[in-house]
């Protein structure tokens, strides 16, 4: 039996993440992947070598939080820095068990306003290097429809 290499939610809280030297700590091409619609890309999307074509590419470290993120997106994007636009992030990764791709959700933020997830990293959530992100945007017309507890996908 295989050995799942993915770590509980539990396991995470317990380890304190190391801190990083941006100064001195090469940083790590982050490829992310976003929608405008509040879904995220289908897993199939990533399979067999391919990827969706919205590709985003950031140098970053493993210490980078979703509000960082989310504040990178919003320069490229001018559409997603309306207040009240909902950013869910998600990391894509490669099952091994499977050869198909895995997607995590990891947590969510709102431009212009404070939130639970904001501090959370990457580090925290166990991304690995080659490892994709997936950032489903919902701009804020739509995100109240949808309300504060339900999930747009």
């Amino acid at each position: 039996m295989a050995l799942e290499s993915r770590i509980t939610q539990e396991e995470i809280k317990k380890e304190p993440e190391k801190p990083i030297d941006r100064e001195k700590t090469c940083p790590l091409l982050l490829r992310v992947f976003t929608t405008n619609n509040g879904r995220h890309h289908r897993v199939d999307e990533f399979n067999r070598g391919n990827v969706p074509s919205s590709e985003l590419q950031i140098y970053t470290w493993m210490d980078a939080t979703l509000k960082e993120l989310t504040g990178l997106v919003k320069e490229v994007y001018p559409d997603a820095r309306k207040k009240g636009t909902m950013f869910n992030f998600a990391i894509v990764f490669p099952d091994n068990r499977s050869k198909m791709y895995r997607l995590k959700d990891i947590g969510s933020t709102v431009s212009g306003r404070k939130g639970t997830d904001d501090a959370m990293t990457l580090q925290s959530q166990r991304f690995q290097i080659g490892d994709y992100l997936d950032i489903a945007i919902t701009p804020p017309n739509r995100a109240s429809l949808l309300g504060p507890r339900m999930r747009p996908f």
